[in-house]
């Protein structure tokens, strides 16, 4: 990419979710979050003080369900922070830890010794896998973070895969302020906590890691045991 700056919209992150929403069934398959009408930063929406983050989507969401624990769930859970809404239709495996506010969506799996931190959005059919941490975090339809994965502010798109392994790292050594790498170009993000931006259908091999302020456009390929660091186009391949 060379001195070229390169960074990807909202829209163009996550395609899936830019045709869908306004189109989307609530009833059936559940709450997502519905990108602004308007350009925004994408990592925005982790932004606790941004209009645009997703966070304050979901504590509307939650204002109108409340808290649901379906009842026969072998399960731990905290509200001292907010309500936790699991729909019925969700399939939550025993030993899952859940930490309000957060959402799980309809069809959304919860497999054995996951752990669900604060403002959490699991949409539909979206898959949190064994000994798994999410935090101020969502996973759009499909996404998938199944084996042993750390997915800490950051947003995770539809048909995403993360391998075994796979850690969205969100906080510097020092610290400090999260600054973007596109090409020669430094980025200041304003937030302190951001992990990774992954783009619809993008595959992270086992073992890899994202530094904070990773930007995966859709479609990319990451070998395993691979470190990632900037902002990359489309159907890269990172090795």
């Amino acid at each position: 990419m060379g001195d070229e700056l390169f960074m990807p919209s909202a829209e163009e992150l996550w395609p899936w979710m830019a045709a869908e929403s306004a189109a989307w069934n609530v009833q059936d398959r559940g709450a997502i979050p519905v990108l602004p009408r308007h350009e925004i930063e994408p990592w925005a929406l982790l932004d606790k003080d941004s209009s645009c983050s997703f966070k304050p989507l979901l504590d509307a969401t939650l204002d109108s369900l409340g808290s649901n624990i379906p009842e026969g769930l072998n399960i731990s859970f905290d509200e001292s922070k907010g309500p936790v809404y699991i729909d019925p239709r969700a399939i939550v495996e025993p030993g899952a830890h859940f930490i309000g506010p957060c959402y799980i969506a309809p069809e959304a799996v919860i497999r054995h010794g996951a752990y669900i931190r604060e403002n959490s959005w699991v949409c539909w059919k979206a898959l949190l896998g064994h000994a798994s941490e999410i935090k101020h975090s969502v996973l759009l339809p499909k996404a998938k973070a199944p084996h042993f994965n750390y997915v800490g502010d950051s947003i995770i798109g539809s048909e995403a895969n993360l391998g075994a392994g796979v850690i969205l790292s969100n906080l510097r050594n020092d610290g400090g302020q999260v600054i973007l790498r596109s090409g020669t170009h430094r980025i200041p993000s304003r937030l302190r906590k951001f992990g990774a931006l992954i783009g619809d259908n993008s595959q992270l091999g086992c073992n890899t890691v994202t530094n904070p302020g990773s930007i995966l456009s859709p479609g990319c390929m990451v070998h395993p045991n691979t470190t990632v660091t900037g902002v990359f186009p489309n159907d890269s391949i990172l090795d």
